[in-house]
């Protein structure tokens, strides 16, 4: 069965077990939320990543992310470990200060959870490319990415596989040609 009928109280028990740890950023809700028995530590570790995502605020990082994070789908020159998507982050929102992160699908098995992520904003700062900074001129920022966690017994993200849509992103960006 799935467990959107469920979904109202888990999502409420994320809500309340989010709040202490870092009340002033609020936790995306996914549109679509499925899965048998989703439990609510695997949910609240999905949305806090999703959260720092949306917000670039490391603190959400460090409650998503558990101490020997991997990144399974490592890009070329990222670090391994927290570092990566601190990074990562860092020089995305320089580039998209306006970044939105919405949570559209949401499918939870066990200790796994996979999101449809969507990425939206404008390009009005500066990104880094191999031929130099470029600029960006208020270009409309809208791409997908696929991620799939896997969540320890702590509720934190031990493992991250993910699939960003680069190809549309690169060309709204102007870095590659449309």
């Amino acid at each position: 069965m799935p467990v959107s009928v469920f979904a109202p109280a888990i999502l409420a028990l994320s809500l309340l077990a989010a709040a202490p740890a870092h009340a002033a950023t609020e936790l995306p809700m996914p549109a679509r939320l499925s899965g048998a028995k989703a439990d609510a530590a695997v949910v609240l570790a999905a949305r806090r990543y999703a959260a720092f995502w949306d917000s670039g605020e490391p603190a959400l990082a460090r409650l998503a992310l558990a101490d020997d994070f991997t990144d399974r789908t490592l890009p070329a020159g990222r670090p391994q470990g927290l570092a990566g998507p601190l990074q990562a982050s860092q020089v995305f929102h320089a580039a998209v200060p306006d970044l939105q992160v919405a949570i559209e699908d949401m499918l939870v098995a066990g200790d796994r959870v996979s999101l449809r992520l969507h990425f939206t904003g404008h390009f009005t700062g500066v990104f880094p490319t191999p031929q130099g900074e470029l600029r960006g001129q208020g270009q409309a920022i809208d791409f997908h990415a696929f991620d799939l966690y896997q969540v320890n017994a702590q509720g934190r993200i031990s493992d991250n596989w993910h699939l960003e849509d680069n190809l549309t992103l690169l060309r709204q960006m102007g870095v590659l040609p449309r």
